[in-house]
């Protein structure tokens, strides 16, 4: 119950057993353009450029950077987080120019300050940002932010690792332009895979490049070649197979249970976990308003031995939850209720373990109280 990998269901683990084909099979062809189609589905776009890059959400994120940021580009990122920081290393990397928007981690990319930044830096023409900030368990509308890039003639570059499959992304809807993701959150597929989707006018600014994208391996204009699903596939990489088959399966599981569905669950179980968590006397690091269900970020109480504890949670109940990153560092815990993990059960076998191990610290906390305001709020 980390910020990831999540539980993997048995399902995905039983696909991932399946007999490895060829990367060039026909029935693997077909199994690429199902992928496709159920990525689709999943990020709500009708984008011909999605498919699943062949590495984890960090080469999805540097796929996106690498292919549409050019030196010389002025970039605008936004940081309330690790990952905002992530992104700005590989604008430089690509020989942009960040222009930063800070906010204070565990809050929302503020807006306003984008709004600033776009009116100081009229030649920017990319907004980059996170909508679910993975080290803080906190949101951002991406909504709003990906409106300001288009009103300011500017591509967005949107990180949905933590967010696809637990609260909405909508890709078309937004208007957002390069989107990424990983397997390993709300999927709750194996890591390694990486989802990425890619508007027209992405596209269009890929097309339009007058210099070779820096990395052959991510080059959208080679792999766009092998995922152009139209019948004739050029080769570019061995496909990871097996991991595919997991991820078509993880995805015709979100697809069975249905994206409202998923959020509602997500949520549910997130309202349930947060009532336990006070009435046991602990703090919530993330403001309601921004709060992501499936990442839970949890103030550590003072003089709580916050490595003791995560190990003792690990070594007696067999529970992972992680550290805080970079800032919120040994301030916060971050409790993942994720895709398959994102159940009645693990909610009141986390509350549990998490009382058992305060209380042998010696924390003070309202003993007694989580599991039955968690259990009020599940209805149980």
């Amino acid at each position: 119950m980390g910020p990831g990998p999540s539980d993997v269901s048995a399902r995905v683990l039983g696909a991932l057993s399946r007999p490895t084909i060829g990367h060039l099979d026909p029935l693997f062809l077909q199994l690429m353009d199902e992928i496709k189609a159920l990525l689709q589905y999943a990020f709500q776009t009708k984008n011909p450029l999605t498919l699943p890059i062949s590495a984890p959400g960090s080469a999805g994120m540097e796929a996106c950077f690498a292919n549409l940021v050019s030196p010389g580009d002025t970039v605008i990122v936004c940081q309330n987080g690790v990952f905002g920081g992530r992104m700005k290393e590989n604008v430089e990397r690509c020989g942009g120019t960040a222009v930063m928007v800070q906010d204070e981690w565990g809050r929302s990319v503020d807006p306003a300050k984008v709004e600033s930044a776009f009116i100081a830096h009229p030649e920017a023409s990319i907004l980059a940002f996170v909508h679910a900030e993975t080290s803080t368990g906190a949101s951002s509308d991406a909504a709003a932010l990906c409106e300001l890039a288009t009103r300011h003639g500017a591509l967005s570059i949107v990180d949905t690792v933590t967010s696809l499959a637990g609260i909405e992304v909508a890709v078309d809807r937004w208007q957002a332009d390069a989107v990424y993701s990983g397997t390993q959150k709300c999927l709750s597929c194996v890591p390694g895979i990486s989802p990425v989707t890619f508007s027209e006018r992405a596209v269009a600014r890929i097309n339009q490049r007058t210099h070779k994208v820096q990395s052959w391996f991510l080059d959208m204009q080679l792999v766009m070649e092998y995922w152009g699903g139209d019948g004739k596939r050029a080769y570019h990489h061995t496909a990871p197979v097996n991991d595919l088959y997991a991820l078509h399966e993880a995805l015709l599981i979100l697809q069975e249970e249905g994206l409202e569905a998923s959020h509602a669950r997500h949520l549910h179980n997130h309202q349930a976990l947060v009532a336990g968590l006070e009435a046991m006397g602990l703090a919530m690091a993330v403001d309601a308003a921004h709060r992501l269900p499936q990442l839970n970020s949890v103030t550590i109480p003072q003089g709580v031995d916050d490595a003791a504890l995560r190990s003792a949670l690990l070594n007696e109940f067999d529970l992972e939850i992680g550290a805080g990153l970079g800032a919120l560092a040994g301030k916060t815990w971050r409790i993942g209720l994720m895709g398959f993990a994102s159940n009645e059960r693990n909610v009141l076998y986390c509350l549990q373990a998490l009382e058992a191990v305060l209380q042998s610290q010696g924390a003070p906390i309202c003993a007694g109280q989580a599991l039955p305001a968690a259990r009020a709020a599940l209805g149980q």
